[in-house]
């Protein structure tokens, strides 16, 4: 994809549904009672390999154009597959089946492609182990392919290192079939997708946060069943934000985006784009289904460097890279901290937006958890985005400001995410 500098994007958009909770209105209406009906289901790489690895453990899913329809078969009604499951490229898929893979009565392995199968595995192996399932890395080196055949799992509380959504919704998919109350505790929390859907399909789950008001903590008991639902996936914000980001930084631009997800455990980009000075502006809040839901009004806007850092990290991790790109037109210099989780993404992605941003012409220092970037002006480069959509995504928007002409190498690793994202792009010039 070639892409020049622009102004003047003007309009209404509507962004694909939200990954994150796309993946779990799969996983969710499979082992629930009756059918899950889905609307705005995301229909991109990760979540269809979601659908193909339930479809082939015996549920029956239908596909229309506006509808996902999920014939659940209740906790205990998967069965057997034949193959390994193929995860693709989806970490989300992988860690979030394995729990719910670990209280089966057969044995399963997953696997992915190349990049799927070099990130870090451990992280939920661990406390699957500590819960007594059977689940070990094939290659012994803690990464997929997994292998898990039965166990009898019993309920833990887990201390979890690190604030990650995907290894505590991991652990809480497992203690549906644990024989007592399950525990998560997070440094600070993560997203709370799980949570609050599992809720709505009936599950005895509640979430406390400590007095301090940083670490919180999930507990979820055993159920004899959870009950199929009619959901309406809100707009992903991780796409929104690049929609949000280019009515910042291109000149004479107003842009709305329709029907965004804005949980508060997935914002931080709004507050980040506020604090460096963006205009934004919500509309039409409402909460459905236990997500909060807005239309977001961005213009144009002088943006500064701040410092990012701490509890606000989790909620915006997917952001980073064009949060980087928005720091690096920015006055002044940008601080991004505490985001070593950068690394085990789809990419290093430390590494690949420092990389790329250099290409460009900008002024940035890579750090063991961040970067530090100075704004400036943009040039015309190659970009290469190892395959990683948020890196094709967030560069994408860095070309509508660059001087001269962009390549986005492999822009077809967008369909990840955001099969439509150009075409969106042609309803706002």
């Amino acid at each position: 994809m070639e892409l020049a500098s622009i102004q003047g994007l003007k309009g209404k958009v509507s962004v694909p549904g939200d990954k994150s909770i796309s993946h779990r209105c799969i996983m969710f209406g499979s082992i629930a009672n009756g059918t899950t009906e889905i609307h705005n289901f995301l229909k991109g790489a990760d979540c269809l390999a979601t659908i193909r690895c339930f479809q082939a453990m015996g549920i029956n899913i239908e596909e229309t154009d506006h509808t996902i329809t999920v014939h659940g078969n209740g906790l205990h009604g998967l069965s057997a597959p034949s193959n390994i499951l193929d995860v693709g490229n989806s970490g989300t898929t992988t860690r979030l089946l394995s729990g719910i893979l670990a209280g089966q009565k057969f044995e399963s392995k997953l696997s992915g492609d190349e990049s799927l199968n070099s990130r870090p595995m451990k992280r939920i192996i661990e406390p699957l182990t500590m819960m007594g399932a059977n689940i070990s890395s094939v290659l012994r080196n803690g990464c997929a392919p997994l292998y898990i055949t039965p166990g009898d799992l019993h309920g833990i509380h887990y201390n979890s290192p690190v604030s990650s959504a995907q290894v505590k919704s991991c652990v809480l998919l497992a203690g549906l079939y644990a024989d007592g109350e399950t525990s998560v505790t997070e440094p600070s929390l993560s997203r709370n997708h799980t949570e609050l859907m599992l809720r709505e399909f009936g599950a005895d789950i509640r979430t406390l946060h400590s007095l301090s008001g940083t670490e919180a903590t999930a507990y979820i008991k055993p159920c004899p069943e959870l009950y199929g639902q009619k959901i309406t996936v809100p707009g992903d914000i991780s796409s929104a934000a690049y929609f949000i980001a280019a009515g910042l930084i291109v000149p004479d631009s107003e842009i709305l985006i329709e029907n965004a997800g804005i949980n508060p455990t997935r914002s931080g980009i709004l507050k980040v784009c506020e604090d460096m000075g963006g205009d934004i502006t919500l509309l039409n809040e409402r909460c459905e289904g236990g997500e909060k839901i807005a239309d977001i009004l961005v213009r144009t806007s002088s943006l500064h460097g701040i410092t990012i850092e701490g509890d606000i990290i989790p909620t915006l991790i997917d952001e980073i890279p064009i949060i980087a790109v928005m720091a690096a037109v920015a006055d002044g210099t940008t601080v991004i901290k505490d985001a070593a989780e950068l690394k085990v993404k789809e990419t290093d992605r430390i590494e690949t937006v420092t990389d790329n941003l250099k290409a460009m012409g900008c002024s940035v220092t890579p750090t063991e958890d961040g970067m530090i970037i100075t704004g400036g002006t943009l040039h015309g480069a190659s970009i290469h985005t190892l395959l990683d959509h948020r890196i094709a995504m967030a560069f994408s928007i860095a070309a509508l400001v660059a001087d001269g002409t962009t390549k986005i190498l492999d822009s077809k690793c967008v369909d990840v995410s955001y099969p439509a994202f150009y075409d969106t792009f042609e309803q706002l010039l």
